[in-house]
């Protein structure tokens, strides 16, 4: 039997707790530590799985990973031997498709299976290897690998189909050292693509426009190292919130940047939730009733696809029916049948969760189906009233750093068995 959290529900969330650095800007710095030969040092790294899996990665093409200290990472990948990203790694993470445009650019030739992740949904790559291609490289399927190989790349004008941010950052990556100017269009605008836009340009690339929807590269010959401190995490922030509000409780967020959780906080507020932004974070203060609202998961600025399953048990306590869209992810709703397990009153229609409350949920037996989907499940646990026991909590591992310690930080009664 794998790892479980056992929670004690009722009881309400006070104190403070700090948020770890982000799980994907982490996963996308360390991609770019590709592009040079130089020393990368990354600080406030989380101890996540995912992070482990895209260090492990890294080391199998020939990289350096050193463990600094508990949230330090030195990369140096000026002895890579392969271009081909091991198999049994990348189906486990998927922001290791990024390696692609890092190795394309650097060494000519890349080849990578599909990654894997989360079952939420299709992620196509389309929008990568049309990139690749309109760089000037030629791209084929060899078994279970896309390979893209180009002698030198050529910079384009690039048209998105969606905002995509991986494959608005693999092309970005792949156009920092190619020949000329690459300007891609309906850009995603992120605050970890604007992070990452940031690190590359400290190791000597000039890109403009990153957190607007035209980003323009001007490809340079080399890039050198640099040092990257891993922005918040505000998905980790936003959970939190939810979490607070949910049992009524009243804690600070330390480390939480509220202008890139506007959507969330926009409604939380709309609900009745209040929140105000101090000196290095936020404070959540909940309340005893709450209202129902209507939301739409989109890309950034909008709601993040990451928040609708934790913004959804949030929702089980407020009075009347709340509807959420789902506009990103065709299967993001796997969450629904373990709220169900709970109490919770939440029918789907397409890709749209219906939740009447306010709700009275009991503790049982559920399981993560993924990351977020595990997250709705943590706040659904602590408002309920009982035991609840949480299995395959290898998923929240993978998104989220101690997380019970910091909830027992908060008074939450949580223990891993």
């Amino acid at each position: 039997m794998g790892k479980r959290l056992i929670i004690e529900g009722g009881r309400p969330l006070r104190g403070r707790v700090r948020v770890s650095g982000n799980k994907n800007a982490a996963d996308y710095a360390m991609a770019a530590a590709l592009l040079t030969a130089d020393d990368c040092i990354l600080e406030n790294v989380p101890d996540i799985e995912d992070v482990s899996f895209m260090g492990s990665l890294l080391k199998q093409l020939g990289a350096e990973v050193e463990q600094l200290s508990p949230s330090r990472v030195r990369i140096n990948a000026g002895s890579i031997h392969s271009q081909d990203a091991p198999s049994d790694l990348v189906v486990n993470l998927r922001a290791s498709f990024l390696v692609m445009g890092a190795l394309l650019t650097r060494f000519g030739r890349a080849a990578c299976c599909p990654p894997g992740g989360d079952v939420i949904g299709l992620r196509p790559l389309d929008i990568h290897l049309a990139g690749f291609r309109m760089l000037g490289a030629e791209v084929y399927r060899r078994g279970d690998q896309f390979v893209a190989e180009a002698e030198r790349l050529q910079g384009a004008r690039i048209v998105l189909d969606y905002p995509s941010v991986m494959g608005t950052l693999n092309i970005l990556l792949a156009a920092t050292l190619a020949d000329g100017v690459t300007t891609i269009i309906n850009a995603a605008a992120e605050p970890e693509v604007v992070s990452l836009v940031q690190m590359l340009n400290r190791m000597g690339a000039k890109v403009q426009g990153a957190g607007g929807n035209v980003i323009e590269v001007e490809g340079v010959a080399e890039l050198r190292g640099t040092t990257q401190r891993i922005l918040p995490d505000r998905v980790e922030a936003g959970t939190f919130a939810v979490a607070i509000a949910a049992t009524r409780g009243e804690a600070e967020i330390l480390e939480a940047q509220p202008e890139h959780l506007d959507a969330l906080i926009w409604k939380l507020q709309e609900a009745g939730v209040r929140i105000r932004p101090v000196e290095g974070g936020m404070v959540v203060t909940g309340v005893d009733a709450y209202k129902s609202v209507t939301a739409q998961a989109v890309p950034y600025p909008g709601l993040a696809t990451d928040l609708h399953p934790p913004l959804a048990a949030f929702l089980t306590q407020a009075k009347g029916v709340s509807v959420i869209h789902e506009r990103v992810y065709d299967n993001r709703l796997l969450y629904i049948s373990e709220l169900r397990k709970m109490g919770a009153d939440v029918v789907t229609a397409g890709q749209t969760a219906i939740i009447s409350g306010p709700t009275q949920l009991h503790g049982t037996p559920v399981r993560c189906m993924d990351v977020r989907a595990g997250a709705s499940l943590v706040v659904a646990a602590l408002a309920a009233e009982g035991r609840t026991v949480i299995s395959d909590i290898f998923h929240l591992d993978r998104g989220y750093e101690a997380l019970d310690e910091k909830l027992r930080s908060l008074g939450a009664s949580v223990q891993r068995e």
